[in-house]
């Protein structure tokens, strides 16, 4: 299918079949460019990162785990400048269109991604998530989108920005396919269904009141399929400060993983790559020393609210997506609107998958659920509940 919201790499696409007969035949993905495809650069959005690396000589393993698995790849989809984006803005490539609401960002890094999935150019496709970058784009597109257990999924060949929030993360249309996509994943099937249901009180009042009255019929029809529901603090320190402790650990490693190829190369960068590589370059010890110590008590909360059988639902981003071309200094706060409800991901490692359902002024906006860690599987077994239930 043609490229008509400029989703993918620009220049030849790669096409690559699947093995015959696997689970996923007749399944096709597309990949972020930050993962490997043997024979082809890897971009990683900038068009200066692939002229001083090498091209790959193997797929990453998350491409290969789906072509082995029968998926055909279509194409490498655009990306933010070296994963450092949450809107899908490309100074290099452009902005990939959202097919849901044309006026307005994908969300990103993964916006290529996203993109593709919502336009039906592929079935499925491979994004990252380090600070949000498939559940961002997952709401913002209409999309389910899953952020895995941090470590869960193999992230050999793929680009890192924070090593420590990094994971690999994947879309779909409709429960069905991601069901399907996630256990060749996660090489683990669907369920068992959680009994418990956590409604986090703070971050429904921390989302414009559009999206949380907006989110309650799904809200509602979560809280019949679990059964057992209750009001909670995700947060209790704040979830801004949950945002500001991501926000200072992730620069820092940000800037430890392209400090030697920034030294070395000079490339030519967005003025927002720019900025978020020195805020990590310049980070104080007192503040790093304070980041980890928030992330340890966040771990410790989600341990405390998620035991085996309980998940917790939120919405996944406070607004529908911004529309498109607005000016540094406004997207600064949407930024940090933004951070503050996937701020948790990164910090805990926890599995979250956002649901698609529902829109606000006809824009989508996705409804999030956070298990404990490794409990992948019972998430993907709600989407396809939610999904039955619709």
């Amino acid at each position: 299918m043609d490229d008509v919201v400029n989703a993918f790499v620009p220049g030849p696409r790669v096409r690559i079949p699947g093995r015959a007969g696997g689970p996923l035949s007749g399944l096709s993905f597309a990949a972020k460019d930050l993962f490997d495809v043997a024979g082809v650069p890897t971009g990683g959005g900038n068009h200066d990162w692939a002229k001083f690396n090498p091209v790959p000589e193997r797929h990453g393993w998350a491409v290969q785990t789906l072509l082995d698995a029968g998926a055909e790849l279509v194409g490498k989809t655009i990306t933010d400048e070296v994963s450092l984006g949450i809107l899908g803005e490309n100074a290099f490539d452009g902005t990939p269109t959202n097919t849901a609401a044309p006026d307005r960002v994908p969300g990103g890094s993964s916006s290529g991604s996203a993109a593709a999935v919502a336009a039906g150019i592929c079935d499925t496709a491979l994004g990252t998530d380090t600070g949000g970058s498939v559940r961002v784009p997952a709401s913002f597109c209409g999309l389910y989108g899953i952020r895995p257990t941090h470590g869960r999924v193999d992230t050999t060949g793929m680009l890192p920005q924070a090593p420590s929030s990094d994971t690999t993360g994947w879309f779909a249309r409709n429960a069905q396919t991601f069901a399907k996509v996630s256990t060749v994943m996660l090489g683990e099937a669907p369920g068992p269904l959680p009994t418990k249901l956590l409604v986090a009180v703070d971050a429904f009042g921390f989302a414009d009141p559009e999206v949380s009255e907006a989110l309650k019929p799904m809200v509602e029809r979560l809280g019949r399929i679990v059964g057992d529901v209750r009001e909670e603090i995700l947060a209790p320190q704040g979830l801004s400060v949950w945002a500001r402790a991501q926000r200072t650990l992730q620069p820092v490693e940000a800037w430890a993983t392209f400090q030697p190829w920034v030294e070395s190369a000079n490339p030519r960068m967005a003025f927002s790559v720019v900025a978020a590589l020195l805020t990590g370059a310049q980070m104080p010890a007192a503040d790093r020393a304070w980041a980890a110590m928030m992330r340890l008590e966040a771990r410790g909360r989600l341990r405390h609210l998620l035991p085996p059988g309980t998940i917790l639902c939120l919405p996944t981003t406070p607004f529908p997506a911004p529309l498109r071309g607005l000016s540094q200094p406004v997207l600064q706060t949407v930024k940090d609107r933004i951070s503050c409800l996937c701020a948790q991901g990164g910090l805990t490692g926890s599995p979250q998958v956002s649901l698609p359902g529902a829109t606000v002024k006809g824009a989508p906006v996705g409804l999030s659920i956070i298990g404990g860690r490794g409990t992948d599987a019972a998430l993907i077994a709600v989407a396809q509940a939610m999904e039955a239930a619709a």
